[in-house]
């Protein structure tokens, strides 16, 4: 596969939010709010941090080579986990949940931009070793948000009646079948036989879905020396116990970001707001809240309950029966690894900026924030079409209605706009306040609304105007109709929407080496690759 690719500043896109792109710009309100600029300087500053850190890299290892044990791994995640013991070794790192199939194909771009990153940093940093890292939040129990995807606008979903966390979950018929279903979207494509297998090889009966989703991944980007890390592990969570006990019984955490929420929220939409308690209880088909009632802790919507000492033995004995939620995931994850960057998403990084002060409070590295790599994929057909219309890919994301009166515009012959004329009619009224001014003073008012309403008409007549000449485009309109439904699926961008099937069925793995060769590293620019 050929692309020429062109870049855009998310700004021009209309799909990110105020604090995103204010972080892009590294706006002055924003800087209190995180510690390093997303650049080299950035990364040295945060391995000067990290150095001062002592983190268990034996165990972070042991772990790993043991959760390789299901797959074979490749001679460059070997060398990438045993690197991991070296203290000169930092992690470049990216979350995601295991959305079945990968979900989205920003699951894609997120992994590719993590492994381009170290790729440059090893190039530029000689002198330490990095390595991409994807943490898998297999311990998200939202069923309802990982549990389907979309292949050509059309849904396909997992109708499972299992519940808890959706990494512990289990293939099961059903999803076999979804599989099925999904079959004769890909076959028609050179490559679609290929991936059909590598699915089924992954997901099978009585497999959990976080042991497919690891393999999966594994055998997707395993050239690259991509690091899986399942932090579902008791052995890592016990690094985690003092943070854990002092939610619990201090509600320390909701206190400090409760603070910060409060400073980001005069300025910002707060992303994730603090619980007094900010741990689930995670046992089989279960992942609910703990919450304390009177010195009793309860998980919510079971019968289960706890004192104040069970629930303590109960953190010491099977510290991987706490799940940390969105404000003390990413304590977890900067404790467990030696990381120096997170790469994520729009909505990731806005939470991540009310963390600071937490991890001052408990003395852990904050990494540098990196807004992951967006891309939109553009095949040669759809090219064809806007470019027969003369748009180009800025003009791609603006509405569709905006579009077509642009076209109309553009392309007629007639006169649309009565820019003389209004200004004729306001040039007569202005004569005419003169005229009354001489004979009653309080009768300028009343002209000055005539000439207000006068003008409102040919507004109005304007927009007639447009529509009856819209009128003789509709088949362009139609084009225009469907370039936006193409490439943006429910309104929505692409990568927001569709799966990485589709592609992969056509190109093969050329397609994670298109992105890959595409991906960028600090430069935080939107991607359009048109096929050539």
């Amino acid at each position: 596969m050929h692309s020429i690719p062109s870049q855009l500043h998310y700004s021009q896109t209309g799909f990110f939010s105020k604090i995103i792109l204010d972080y892009i710009d590294q706006k002055e309100q924003l800087k209190h709010f995180y510690l390093h600029t997303p650049d080299v300087n950035g990364i040295k500053e945060a391995i000067a941090a990290r150095k001062k850190f002592t983190g268990n890299r034996k165990v972070l290892v042991d772990v790993l080579t043991q959760q390789y044990n299901v797959v074979a791994a490749s001679p460059q995640v070997k060398k990438n986990i045993e690197l991991l013991s070296l203290p000169q070794t930092f992690t470049l790192c990216t979350a995601h949940q295991p959305n079945i199939f990968t979900g989205h194909l920003y699951f894609i771009y997120k992994i590719l931009h993590t492994i381009k990153l170290a790729e440059y940093l090893n190039t530029h940093i000689s002198e330490n070793n990095f390595v991409p890292v994807f943490y898998m939040g297999s311990e998200d129990a939202d069923l309802e948000e990982l549990g389907h995807i979309y292949i050509n606008g059309q849904k396909y979903e997992w109708e499972t009646e299992q519940t808890g966390a959706v990494g512990k979950m289990k293939v099961d018929e059903h999803l076999i079948k979804l599989i099925e279903q999904i079959s004769g979207q890909l076959t028609i494509f050179p490559f679609g036989e290929e991936l059909l297998q590598l699915i089924r090889s992954c997901y099978i009966n009585e497999v959990s879905i976080q042991d497919a989703t690891f393999k999966l991944v594994n055998t997707l980007f395993e050239e690259y020396g991509l690091i899986i890390l399942l932090p579902d592990n008791a052995s890592l969570k016990r690094s985690m116990l003092q943070i854990f006990e002092d939610d619990i019984f201090n509600n320390k955490p909701s206190e400090i970001v409760s603070k910060t929420t409060d400073e980001l929220g005069k300025h910002y939409k707060v992303q994730a707001h603090p619980r007094e308690i900010n741990l689930f209880y995670l046992i089989d088909g279960i992942r609910s809240r703990l919450i304390e009632k009177k010195n009793i802790f309860h998980v919510e919507d079971t019968n289960l309950r706890f004192t104040a000492e069970e629930i303590k033995a109960e953190l010491r004995d099977h510290p991987e029966r706490f799940s940390p939620n969105v404000i003390l995931r990413g304590l977890y994850q900067e404790t467990i690894l030696p990381n120096i960057a997170f790469v994520g998403g729009g909505g990731e990084l806005a939470y991540w900026l009310e963390l600071k002060g937490l991890f001052q409070h408990y003395n852990i590295p904050y990494p540098v924030l990196i807004v992951r790599n967006s891309f939109m994929l553009i095949d040669k057909k759809v090219k064809a079409l806007y470019e027969k219309l003369h748009l180009d890919t800025t003009d791609l994301f603006n509405t569709e209605n905006l579009l077509i009166n642009d076209l109309v515009r553009k392309e007629t012959k007639n006169q649309l706009y009565l820019s003389l004329e209004k200004q004729q009619v306001s040039d007569l009224y202005d004569e005419i306040k003169k005229t009354v001014q001489q004979i009653d003073i309080t009768l300028v008012q009343h002209t000055e609304a005539l000439k207000t309403k006068a003008i409102n008409h040919l507004n109005a007549l304007e927009k007639k105007m447009l529509k009856a000449e819209k009128r003789k485009f509709e088949a362009q309109q139609r084009q225009i109709k469907k370039i936006k439904s193409l490439l943006f699926p429910s309104g929505e961008l692409q990568e927001r929407v569709e799966n990485f099937m589709p592609y992969y069925a056509r190109f093969g793995k050329d397609f994670i080496k298109l992105l890959y060769q595409n991906s960028l590293t600090f430069e935080q620019r939107f991607c359009v690759l048109n096929e050539a």
